[in-house]
C-alpha cells in the first residue's frame, strides 16, 4: 500500500476516534473537554466572557460569546440552552456554540438553569425566563440588540427554549411581553411526552399537578412564533415523532414553522455537527444560519431598516 493509502487510513482511524471521542463526552457530561477541541479550531473567531450569574444559584448561570471584530451596529442574540436530561450540563461547556455563530453575525449566550434535584418543573421554564430578563437588560453591553432575540436549545435544552416561545406565561413573570422571543430553534427536543416513560422525565416532571400544561405541544396557537425543528431520524433518545407532531400541530394552526430531517442522524450527532471539528458537510449549522437570516430580513423589512444578516464590520 502506498504512502497516500496509509494516510487515508489514518485519517479515517483519526475521525472514527474523534467522533467516539465526543459521543463519550456528551455521554458522560464531559463536554469541557472537547469543548477546549473546538477552541483549537475556533480560537481567534470569537470572545467568551467568563461566567455570569442570572440569579442566587451556582447553576443560574451564562457566558456570552461577540464576534472578534466590532459591528457596525447592535447584533442579534441568540441564547442557547443545553441538554442534560435536565439533570446534567453547564452552560460553560457549550461556549463551542457561540464560538461557531458569533462569527457570522450573532451575540450568542449559552445560558444554564437550576438542574434536577431541585430544579423540577417549572424551575427551568423559570430559569429560562430569568435568562432571557437579563439578556433584554444587559446585552446592549455585548453589543447585542435586545429587540432580536431567539432562542436554540437541544434536547432537554430544546423543550425549554420552545415552551419559552410558545407559553408566554414564564416571560411574564419576568415582566415581559410575550412577544419579547423573535424565533426558536429547537434540536432534537421533546414536545410531546406523556405518558412520562422514563426515569429523566419522571424525575422533571413528575410532581407537576397538571401534566398537560408540561407539554409545549399544548401551547400552540395563533400567537406562535416562527419555530425552526431539527432532528436527526436516527434519533432513538428523543423520538423524531416529537419534532413532527408539534409540527404538524403548528401549521395547522397557520403560525409559521420548518421542520428538517438530517438522514442517518443520532441524538448526539446532531449537537456534534455545530462544532467546528465535526461538522460534517455543514447541513445543521447551514440550516440555522439560513433559517436566522430569513427572520432577521423579515424583521428589517417589518422596521423598516436594511435587509439582511448584520455581519461584524471588517478591519
Amino acid at each position: 500500500m502506498g504512502k497516500l493509502g496509509w494516510t487515508l487510513i489514518l485519517l479515517v482511524w483519526l475521525a472514527a476516534l474523534l467522533f467516539g471521542l465526543w459521543h463519550w463526552a456528551l455521554n458522560a457530561q464531559s463536554v469541557s473537554t472537547l469543548d477546549r477541541a473546538d477552541a483549537i479550531f475556533t480560537s481567534n473567531s470569537a470572545k467568551v466572557s467568563q461566567p455570569i450569574l442570572f440569579g442566587p444559584e451556582a447553576d443560574q448561570k451564562l457566558v456570552v460569546v461577540t464576534p472578534s471584530k466590532p459591528a457596525e451596529r447592535p447584533l442579534p442574540v441568540v441564547i442557547f440552552i443545553h441538554g442534560g436530561s435536565w439533570a446534567k450540563g453547564d452552560p460553560v461547556d457549550y461556549a463551542y456554540i457561540g464560538r461557531n455563530f458569533a462569527p457570522e453575525g450573532y451575540v450568542v449566550v449559552s445560558a444554564g438553569y437550576r438542574l434536577v434535584p431541585g430544579g423540577e418543573f417549572p424551575a427551568m421554564l423559570e430559569d429560562g425566563a430569568a435568562s432571557v430578563r437579563w439578556v433584554v437588560d444587559n446585552i446592549a453591553h455585548y453589543g447585542g440588540n435586545p429587540d432580536r432575540i431567539y432562542l436554540m436549545g437541544h434536547s432537554a435544552g430544546a423543550y425549554n427554549a420552545v415552551m419559552l416561545a410558545l407559553d408566554p406565561q414564564w416571560l411574564e413573570q419576568e415582566g415581559l411581553p410575550g412577544n419579547t422571543i423573535d424565533g426558536a430553534i429547537g434540536l432534537a427536543g421533546p414536545y410531546d411526552f406523556l405518558p412520562l416513560d422514563s426515569e429523566s422525565t419522571k424525575n422533571a416532571f413528575g410532581a407537576a399537578s397538571n401534566l398537560d400544561r408540561t407539554q409545549p405541544i399544548n401551547f400552540v396557537g395563533p400567537n406562535t412564533p416562527p419555530i425552526l425543528l431539527l432532528t436527526g431520524n436516527a434519533d432513538e433518545t428523543v423520538r423524531p415523532r416529537n419534532s413532527r407532531a408539534l409540527a404538524a400541530k403548528i401549521s395547522k394552526s397557520g403560525a409559521q414553522n420548518e421542520p428538517v430531517e438530517f438522514d442517518n442522524m443520532g441524538h448526539a450527532g446532531i449537537i456534534m455537527a455545530l462544532s467546528r471539528p465535526f461538522a460534517g458537510d455543514g447541513a445543521v449549522k447551514r440550516a440555522i444560519i439560513e433559517w436566522l437570516a430569513k427572520q432577521e430580513a423579515t424583521q428589517d423589512l417589518e422596521n423598516g431598516t436594511p435587509s439582511g444578516t448584520i455581519q461584524p464590520a471588517q478591519g
